[in-house]
């Protein structure tokens, strides 16, 4: 039978790992296959307006979507018969998604995708792994995009950086509610929206959102857990695990806009994971979410081109259906936590269809912004990250601008520059949470990601409709941002505009909303979720 190899599926070993062996031929995994797009130059065409400034058509409704780019049911047809053939069971198939789900012993699927499975040992622990590519027989050749899963190393990393001492006095930290203030956000409480959060490990317990919620004096927001391949609400009761990304996520974006629907979609730590549990949210026509905020990631560097392309064009979905995806840009500074010497930035918020969003130093005095300068804690390592991306090209919106080095060289920026949007994020200046039992402050672009993404769930509340792709509008109007022009983030340096470190700086929320007041309306979507206001806890789980 010819084979062929699936471009971009070619992996390495993680640095430092080491072959211990095969993988145990009985093992069962399951894959994600990622099939192509009905109408992919329509839908390119369409986003390619929408970043020239047309909002005009921006919003399809979901099922018009997926009836004209989904995945065809012949493709889907092809992957059924390949996975007969190979002794594989299809554990899902959904044409939105453009996601047919396999599932397998090892051994059926070294000899499905012509591949071997070995377990590596590195530094963190170990995984199962292979090296080279995935090779597809012809009739699945052009069919078939991405092939994730085999390999279940961990893909990307929480964006949270707890304040040294932890338990310590709050003095010069902040509450979610008091940033809103301070950044001048336009009431409102997010009625009747969806936020979806992405997460990849850890959970959170009912009983610290009504606590900290009821500290507030606010109402707890209903707040849902959402399976995808297997991942669910398991918290760990380690602050420095995953618990902590998972209620600075829920209790910030709550906090902002607690009366929307909160939907946490839980997956694993994998390429697989992470893309499952981004185009569910993205798909899910149940809760219908008008904003994600995603606060883990990972270097550019650390991606296949399959697994990058395939979460790109997740994205690209959707701004075609009006859903903001707010990303943190990281936070390890222009190397991205990279010890090669060289600038990297993190992925998916380099992404031009993600809201990048990085990472500031704030003060207050008197309710108001006393000073604000980039992120970057030397003594901690801790820096917002930003930089330009090796891989995306420069968008249009971001024609004519220039990126300035730490010595004071400025160029044109020639690719896709990274962040978009910046707020607080220095753990000495950062969140008041409660995780596990414990109150702590955290920072990290984690926070600004839900922060952000409360923002937007308000904005699209009083307009009635989603703003979605924010970024070509965000770049027209710099009167709807804080301009931050002091410090750096490692090689590069704070400038007045847009800049690496800060991208067009913290929003002024009200500026912001006015700015988008002005826009041309974007169309609304049949179908819209409506629910009734909420008065008390939920922290369901569904």
């Amino acid at each position: 039978m010819a084979r062929h190899s699936l471009k971009g599926s070619e992996r390495t070993a993680l640095p430092g790992a080491v072959a211990k062996g095969r993988a145990d031929p009985r093992e069962r995994l399951e894959v994600s296959v990622v099939l192509r797009r009905r109408g992919a130059e329509a839908l390119r065409a369409r986003v390619r307006g929408l970043a020239s400034g047309d909002r005009s058509a921006e919003r399809m409704s979901r099922e018009e979507f997926a009836r004209q780019h989904g995945a065809a049911p012949a493709d889907i047809a092809r992957v059924k018969r390949f996975a007969r053939a190979h002794g594989l069971a299809v554990v899902q198939e959904d044409a939105p998604r453009r996601t047919v789900i396999l599932s397998g012993t090892v051994a059926d699927m070294e000899k499905a995708f012509a591949v071997e499975l070995k377990v590596f040992e590195h530094g963190r622990g170990s995984y199962r792994g292979r090296e080279g590519p995935v090779r597809l027989p012809s009739e699945l050749k052009g069919v078939v995009e991405a092939v994730l899963g085999l390999d279940n190393r961990p893909q990307a990393r929480p964006h949270f950086r707890m304040r040294p001492g932890r338990q310590a006095a709050t003095s010069g930290s902040f509450r979610p509610t008091d940033l809103a203030s301070l950044y001048q956000f336009p009431a409102g409480n997010g009625q009747g929206e969806c936020i979806a959060i992405v997460e990849l490990g850890g959970g959170y317990q009912p009983a610290d959102l009504a606590a900290y919620f009821g500290a507030l004096q606010i109402g707890v927001p209903e707040v849902v857990a959402v399976s995808v391949d297997h991942g669910r609400n398991q918290p760990t009761g380690d602050l420095n695990g995953p618990d902590t990304e998972v209620m600075l996520d829920i209790e910030v974006a709550g906090a902002i806009a607690p009366g929307a629907l909160i939907a946490v979609y839980f997956a694993p730590n994998t390429d697989a994971g992470f893309l499952d549990a981004v185009t569910t949210a993205i798909h899910d026509g149940t809760r219908r979410p008008s904003v994600v905020s995603i606060s883990w990631g990972g270097p550019e560097s650390s991606w296949t081109p399959q697994a990058m392309t395939a979460l790109d064009d997740a994205l690209q979905a959707a701004a075609a259906l009006g859903v903001t995806v707010c990303v943190a840009s990281g936070d390890n500074g222009s190397s991205d936590g990279v010890d090669d010497g060289a600038d990297h930035v993190d992925f998916p918020a380099s992404s031009p269809h993600a809201l990048g969003c990085g990472g500031t130093s704030l003060t207050a005095s008197g309710g108001s912004i006393a000073s604000e300068v980039v992120w970057n804690d030397g003594a901690q390592g801790g820096a917002g990250g930003g930089g330009v991306s090796a891989v995306f090209p420069l968008p249009t919106w971001q024609q004519g601008l220039t990126v300035t080095q730490t010595g004071g060289q400025a160029q044109a920026l020639a690719e896709r520059g990274v962040p978009d949007v910046s707020a607080d994020a220095d753990p000495r200046t950062g969140y008041q949470v409660r995780v596990d039992g414990v109150d702590t402050v955290v920072g990290g672009t984690s926070a600004v990601a839900p922060l952000w993404a409360g923002l937007i769930a308000r904005v699209n509340a009083s307009f009635g409709a989603p703003i979605g792709y924010l970024n070509p509008g965000a770049y027209q109007d710099g009167a709807a941002f804080n301009d931050v022009t002091s410090g750096n983030n490692g090689d590069f340096a704070a400038s007045p505009g847009w800049d690496a470190c800060t991208g067009l700086g913290s929003p002024d929320g009200a500026a912001l909303a006015a700015a988008l007041a002005k826009a041309p309306p974007p169309a609304p979507a049949p179908g819209k979720r409506k629910r009734k206001a909420k008065g008390s806890a939920r922290g369901r789980r569904r």
